[in-house]
C-alpha cells in the first residue's frame, strides 16, 4: 500500500512539473506575478519528466491491479488488497496527469 501511495504521488508531482513549462506561466500571469516566462525552463526536460509520470502511473495501476497469487487468508504469501478509496485516488491522479499532459494542445482555446 505504501509503494502504491509513493507512485502515485511521483507521478502527480512529475506531471505537474512536465507541464510546468505551461501552466506555470499562465498560472503565474493570473496572480499578476512578473517573469512567469520563467516556467518555461522546465520545457527541455519535459519529455523526461512525461516519462518519469507515466512509467510511476503504469507502476502504481499494476501494483493496485496485479493478480493476486493462490495464497490463502493469513499465510505469509498473503498480499494486502487495495481499497475502493485508493482505486478511485489513483484514477483521479491518472486523469489529471492525462489533462496535465494535454495542456499545451488545449491552452490556446482558453479564455484568458
Amino acid at each position: 500500500m505504501r509503494v502504491e501511495r509513493i507512485a502515485v504521488a511521483g507521478s502527480v508531482v512529475s506531471g505537474v512539473l512536465a507541464s510546468a513549462c505551461c501552466i506555470g506561466p499562465i498560472v503565474l500571469g493570473l496572480l499578476g506575478v512578473s517573469g512567469a516566462a520563467s516556467a518555461q525552463r522546465f520545457e527541455p526536460a519535459r519529455p523526461n519528466l512525461l516519462l518519469a509520470t507515466y512509467a510511476l502511473l503504469a507502476g502504481a495501476f499494476y501494483l493496485t491491479y496485479r493478480h493476486k497469487s493462490a495464497c490463502g487468508p493469513g499465510e505469509a504469501c498473503e498480499v494486502q488488497g487495495t481499497n475502493r478509496p485508493g482505486k478511485i485516488m489513483l484514477w483521479i491522479a491518472a486523469i489529471g496527469v492525462i489533462l496535465a499532459t494535454a495542456f499545451p494542445w488545449y491552452a490556446q482555446y482558453l479564455p484568458l
